[in-house]
């Protein structure tokens, strides 16, 4: 199927869910996708699903969606890393300090998800005439915590080698539930923040141009400067060439690696599934480099910000189109008690753990939330609503945890994951509890000294 067709359909999908975000059949009031502040992306992928789901999709089929899906996930990241250091704000905690928040978070969920989806199989089993590998339930927490390209290796690695069938596909389905849940959730949640005044006050309101998503005539701020002179390259051709830049790099960096690593435990962090954290570390080098050289001003935050949040909205929606609709309706019992109990599991530890922090707790309950509920990207998409201009701490705090997560859930995904059909479930069992009990102490000790050291709310912007 030719990829550029499907970006393009991709591209006019977003573009309808804008319109539809948008439309008012009364111009007095606001509808009622905006006053949900529903993301277009979101419903974009929704209608996409339908035509697929449908067959009104001219030919196009789930499984053309889900490198993309991917791809923008780990442009995302990229791209951040490239946009400069944000400027310290008084009253904000170190990026270390909120990152290893972040990241502790993370890692609870992770184990808690993947006990909570073991257990709703095993209680699904119980009245099902055809009992489901409780493997289908724990491969929920690699959809959610980690997105549809995690999701598709371990599925596809637990398929071949230990005959846990529709692995892969329950693993892309509940990447593209979790994306659902974060919004269906996280939305909400956020519109209670910014209703209640407990977010940290920069940027978030609930005006009518933040509701309809659309800004009134002379009231649309200016986002980016130009660089390079148009008559030698298009400013905005100029920073993406930056981050294909940093893309080749990363691919031709793996493929040196490989062969070092191949029939080692270290083949998975190598793989391609692990593409975005490598190419992180390249951006990370690369933006260490312009700075040491004073090139960092040929580098335009606005304009890569810009960058970041198209490739987030460009993720959900593939995310949503690569929902494999007729797997889904035969499964849909166990796959909508699994995703139910997940979310809840998830909403209760997020946003109770962030609404305990006395600065941007707000901010980061709903973050870490989304980035628990299908990729990073999501949690991005939430923290837009309260910050959307991404000024506080947390956005770059995302970078860090995006490191941490790997050392501090190594155990986990390096060493168990690959090839947990194998392990005995009552060894999961413990050493998930483990996990998340010795999460949950450190998440408590570093929570007390963030509150602390950090009580004093930023003012408004």
């Amino acid at each position: 199927m030719n990829h550029g067709a499907n970006l393009s359909r991709h591209l006019i999908l977003c573009v309808f869910g804008g319109i539809a975000r948008l439309w008012n059949p009364d111009p007095g009031q606001c509808s009622v996708l905006p006053n949900n502040l529903v993301p277009a992306s979101l419903i974009g992928g929704t209608l996409g699903f339908g035509l697929i789901a449908l067959d009104w999709a001219m030919g196009f089929k789930a499984a053309d969606f889900t490198a993309f899906a991917f791809h923008f996930f780990t442009l995302s990241f990229m791209s951040l890393v490239l946009t400069s250091r944000a400027q310290p704000i008084a009253g904000q905690q170190p990026v270390a300090l909120g990152g290893l928040w972040l990241s502790l978070i993370w890692v609870i969920c992770l184990v808690l998800q993947a006990l909570v989806g073991l257990a709703a199989i095993g209680a699904y089993n119980t009245i099902a005439s055809e009992p489901l590998s409780g493997f289908l339930g724990l491969i929920a927490t690699h959809g959610f915590t980690q997105g549809p390209g995690q999701a598709l290796a371990l599925g596809d690695l637990w398929t071949t080698a230990y005959n846990i069938q529709h692995a892969v596909d329950f693993g892309l389905i509940y990447a593209s539930l979790g994306f659902v849940a974060a919004f269906a959730v996280g939305v909400p949640m956020a519109r209670w923040i910014l209703k209640k005044n407990l977010h940290s006050g920069r940027g978030g309101s609930l005006d009518q141009d933040f509701e309809r998503g659309l800004y009134s005539g002379d009231a649309a701020p200016a986002s980016g400067k130009l660089i390079t002179h148009s008559a030698n390259v298009d400013s905005f051709a100029f920073h993406i060439g930056l981050l294909g830049c940093a893309y080749l790099i990363t691919d031709q960096y793996l493929k040196l690696v490989h062969p070092f690593v191949a029939g080692t435990h270290f083949e998975n962090i190598f793989s391609y599934n692990l593409f975005f954290f490598h190419g992180l570390m390249i951006c990370v080098g690369l933006r260490a480099l312009l700075d040491r050289f004073n090139l960092g001003q040929f580098v335009d935050d606005e304009t890569q910000k810009r960058i970041t949040g198209s490739s987030v909205d460009l993720m959900v929606t593939a995310s949503l189109l690569s929902i494999n609709f007729a797997l889904l309706t035969q499964f849909w019992q166990p796959i909508l008690l699994v995703a139910s109990l997940v979310t809840l599991v998830t909403a209760a530890l997020c946003f109770t753990a962030g609404l305990r922090l006395k600065t941007l707790g707000a901010e980061r309950g709903l973050t870490i939330f989304g980035c628990c509920c299908g990729s990073t990207g999501s949690g991005i998409l939430l923290l837009r609503i309260l910050d959307p201009n991404l000024a506080s701490s947390v956005a770059k705090e995302l970078a860090f945890f995006n490191i941490a997560i790997l050392f501090l859930s190594f155990h986990i995904l390096a060493i168990m994951a690959p090839i947990l059909p194998s392990i005995p479930v009552i060894w999961i069992i413990l050493i998930y509890l483990a996990t998340a009990g010795f999460g949950l102490i450190l998440v408590q000790l570093l929570g007390s000294k963030m509150s602390g050291d950090y009580s004093q709310k930023p003012e408004s912007g």
